[in-house]
């Protein structure tokens, strides 16, 4: 069964191919933790953070990217890398796609954070 963050993880790497970039790999686990999606936009590895939220009453969908959960990330592309040794002279880059309520529709709006953090 899927849930609601695979639709909304979908959604991302079908606005991510609809803008050419090339998805290299998705849901990503370490032990140390998960990258939702890595992907290629032109000379650049971009891995990505996804985060949907219903509720304004709660932090944002991009808010709740917090430094425990970019440390998180972090270390999980630095093992990547490691694994992955033909992407390691890459640039690299750590974007977040928020979907986050909009006050006139209903439906969550898409919202790219370009270089979202750095590490």
């Amino acid at each position: 069964m899927k849930t609601r963050g695979d639709w909304y993880e979908q959604r991302a790497v079908d606005w991510l191919r609809s803008a050419g970039w090339t998805i290299v790999a998705r849901n990503y686990h370490t032990r140390l933790g998960e990258i939702d999606i890595i992907a290629r936009d032109q000379s650049t590895l971009v891995f990505i953070e996804v985060r949907a939220r219903h509720n304004p009453l709660f932090a944002s969908a991009s808010g709740s990217v917090d430094w425990r959960k970019q440390r998180k990330v972090s270390r999980s592309a630095q093992l990547f890398l490691k694994q992955q040794p033909a992407w390691s002279g890459w640039a690299c880059r750590f974007d977040v796609i928020a979907f986050e309520p909009t006050q006139s529709a209903d439906e969550l709006e898409l919202r790219w954070i370009r270089s979202a953090f750095t590490t």
